[in-house]
């Protein structure tokens, strides 16, 4: 019986060395694999040269680096692509590639689908399929930076595309440890971002795992609204959310802030008190506060707050003290912008044209 091939895509330094140990090599060889995949973009090992031909052979019988497979790209006009990946298990994934002009950020996903249900997020209306794997999580930065051979490597990466990072925590982690090694991507801290719907027992252990940049989606203030459009709010409420948010800050001592996020959709959060209800929670929490223009998507009866309640809403917030940015909406015409990935082959091909690029489309 032919016995299957490790994947060591997704393996920290740390399990690369037991694995080289285990076929009697010595632990430099982890340093040697991380630099050829994760810095060269080399998936062969025979063409690993400081290998010698005899283990370039035993590696190709016992082991594979195989990120996962890009179905299709989608380029919208103002340079933002979204990448349709498909995983040995059928399910499908999206990410997206944005860039600004002094950073290119990889808007990642952690999770096929999403079980959390957020009324706003086309993801959530999909429904959950399954957690991704370290190899399928790090394998999405791999194709960022080596897919397509004219691109600049990845300077910033988010983990707001599809899934709940927390959810998945143990392959999240192991991700984040291969990105800021420096012997593969070598990002720091600041460069990468969690962002997590609330799953309060994780964000109060998140300080002793990582030290890396938090955003909470919050989306309302109050508990009566945030239980309808954040369902998860019904079993973390905004207090318990927002204390563990402190404790995370508490136990980072070089830490300033967290970043809120919140989609502003019309008639439903965009008022001026909903701003107030927002600057009252907020009291006493160390953030900057990230608006996000509510990205309609089919089959989601919301739509965007009006230009004078956007720009109100920011101003309210600026008077009173909160640093406050306005997202600029970007990938919408490739269904590649905030609350709009769905990861269905169906509907990620709808409107392509002979130029692979795609009419009606937005990510986060």
């Amino acid at each position: 019986m032919h016995k299957e091939r490790i994947n060591l895509l997704g393996f920290s330094y740390e399990s690369l060395v037991v694995f080289f140990q285990s076929i009697e090599q010595p632990s430099f060889r982890a340093l040697q694999l991380m630099k050829w995949v994760h810095q060269r973009g080399v998936l062969n090992f025979m063409q690993m040269t400081d290998f010698s031909l005899e283990l370039r052979n035993q590696l190709s019988e016992i082991a594979v680096v195989k990120p996962p497979m890009v179905e299709d790209c989608f380029l919208s006009p103002e340079g933002t692509k979204k990448y349709l990946i498909k995983l040995d298990s059928g399910s499908m994934i999206e990410m997206v590639k944005i860039p600004e002009k002094k950073r290119l950020t990889l808007c990642i996903s952690s999770q096929a689908g999403c079980a959390l249900q957020c009324t706003f997020c086309a993801t959530g209306a999909q429904g959950f399929e399954r957690n991704l794997s370290d190899a399928e999580i790090i394998g999405q930065l791999w194709l960022a930076n080596f897919y397509d051979e004219s691109s600049p490597p990845i300077s910033n990466v988010v983990f707001m595309g599809m899934g709940e990072p927390l959810l998945n925590i143990k392959p999240v982690m192991a991700s984040i440890s291969l990105m800021q090694h420096q012997n593969a991507y070598g990002l720091s801290k600041r460069r990468i971002t969690l962002s997590t719907s609330g799953i309060v027992p994780e964000i109060n252990k998140l300080a002793d795992k990582t030290d890396i940049s938090l955003a909470i989606s919050l989306h309302a203030a109050n508990n009566i609204l945030r239980d309808e459009i954040v369902p998860i709010n019904k079993k973390y409420p905004l207090e318990e959310l927002l204390d563990a948010c402190k404790n995370y800050l508490r136990a980072q001592s070089k830490r300033k802030t967290i970043t809120i996020e919140y989609i502003l959709i019309d008639g439903v959060n965009d008022s001026l008190d909903h701003a107030k209800d927002l600057v009252k929670i907020l009291d006493g929490l160390s953030c900057k506060i990230n608006l996000i223009p509510f990205n309609p998507f089919e089959g989601c009866n919301y739509a965007r707050s009006q230009e004078s309640a956007i720009y109100g809403f920011k101003d309210f917030l600026i008077k009173k003290g909160f640093i406050t940015t306005l997202r600029i909406t970007r990938g919408d015409a490739i269904d590649g912008a905030c609350g709009q990935l769905v990861g269905k082959l169906t509907k990620s091909v709808k409107g392509k044209n002979k130029n692979n690029s795609i009419n009606l489309i937005n990510t986060s």
